[in-house]
């Protein structure tokens, strides 16, 4: 049994969609944008289903993560990555260019790709630019051509990082639009700051604005089936949970795989009745994960608690969070008046620590879902004693 959970249809029916989009589909070549919290899966299901899902329909697949190297300028990793893949199209005997002839349409040949820039020129000032570079490369393979960015949000931090999603745009707008080009240039990013991504394709400043935006499929309970398969080939029957409270205790902990693991772990430590402690296991270190997150808050101060709060209470997405009668409610809360033009700074604060989202003008929403409902456990625990 393989240790990496497959998740195949998944990735197929993304694919499709991609590749060979239906009209209402259409506009995922403007661009994909994926978001959901941190470990829970995006980038194992990003290299080991959906990549091979796609280069076995044929395309070109260019895979980089932002977060490999944080002291690393995005436009260099990204450089980086397009030089070796291109390179790896001009040698015999490459994966990357024995993939492509395996599903490719092309007549190629014993023939390698040969292009008419140097490969160490890209992105420098003298060589040619992302556009022309990525424009070359769909018409020789006459495929699509898919980038795929992990943990985008690295890219917006930084003047540089901007410029390059500028760049990407330009590429895009420069391949999709031809009347009979021979591929498209297909743009997925991911990113564990869902108030950064979802701003990408929100306002109208950045380059991918009106693009799309989707919450990435969290894992299911056909995960942690193949978690106790797995563990049942090494470990007695009577001292693995039952699936129905193995799935319960993996929803509990806001669908992480790393936090699941060690939750199991900690379960086959104990000695006895498996479906008794792995709940209590479970509910330990879901409030130890959202404690993290929640002094975040408490360190912002006891007004961004306040604004925290009215955004967490409200069912759905939360509006009129700037208005007097807010500020009026922030100032019971906190024990002082609170002015209005005080709120601002606090939730610009509060998204840049990646606690709240913004969803559309003036309205906002928590980014964990996980977090809120600790948050609002704890709340009702102190209003009731």
């Amino acid at each position: 049994m393989s240790n990496i959970f497959q998740r195949s249809e998944l990735a197929e029916s993304m694919a499709n969609q991609l590749l060979s989009p239906s009209v209402l589909d259409e506009g995922l070549r403007s661009g994909l944008f994926l978001s959901s919290p941190r470990r829970t899966g995006k980038t194992t299901f990003l290299r080991n289903d959906l990549v091979p899902a796609l280069e076995d329909r044929g395309a070109l697949v260019i895979y980089v993560d932002l977060w490999s190297n944080t002291l690393a300028k995005p436009a260099t990793l990204l450089h980086t990555a397009i030089q070796k893949t291109l390179k790896d199209l001009q040698t015999p005997g490459s994966s990357v260019l024995e993939t492509f002839r395996r599903v490719s349409n092309v007549e190629t040949g014993a023939a390698v790709f040969k292009f008419g820039f140097k490969l160490d020129s890209i992105g420098s000032p003298h060589g040619p630019t992302l556009a022309q570079a990525l424009t070359e490369v769909v018409d020789q393979a006459k495929t699509d051509l898919v980038l795929i960015i992990d943990e985008v949000q690295h890219a917006i931090s930084s003047d540089d990082g901007n410029q390059l999603l500028l760049a990407l745009k330009a590429a895009r707008d420069a391949i999709n639009p031809r009347p009979h080009t021979p591929g498209y240039f297909l743009f997925i990013r991911t990113g564990s700051h869902r108030a950064q991504v979802s701003e990408l394709t929100a306002k109208r400043n950045h380059a991918f604005s009106g693009a799309t935006s989707a919450t990435y499929p969290l894992l299911k309970g056909d995960y942690v089936e193949f978690l106790l398969n797995r563990l049942a080939m090494t470990v007695k029957k009577e001292r693995l949970p039952s699936l129905e409270v193995a799935i319960d205790a993996f929803d509990t902990l806001g669908n992480r795989p790393e936090e699941m693991l060690k939750a199991l772990r900690q379960l086959l430590q104990q000695e006895g009745e498996p479906d008794v402690f792995l709940p209590v296991i479970a509910s330990t270190l879901r409030s130890a994960a959202a404690s993290i997150e929640l002094e975040k808050v408490e360190q912002l101060g006891s007004l961004a608690q306040a604004i925290f709060n009215k955004i967490a209470s409200t069912e759905g997405d939360a509006r009129g969070i700037f208005s007097t009668d807010a500020a009026a409610e922030y100032s019971k809360s906190v024990g002082r008046e609170v002015r209005v033009e005080e709120i601002q700074p606090v939730v610009i604060a509060l998204v840049a620590e990646n606690i709240i989202m913004r969803r559309g003008h003036g309205i906002y929403a928590i980014t964990d879902q996980f977090v809120q409902e600790i948050w609002l456990e704890e709340r009702a625990l102190i209003e009731g004693s």
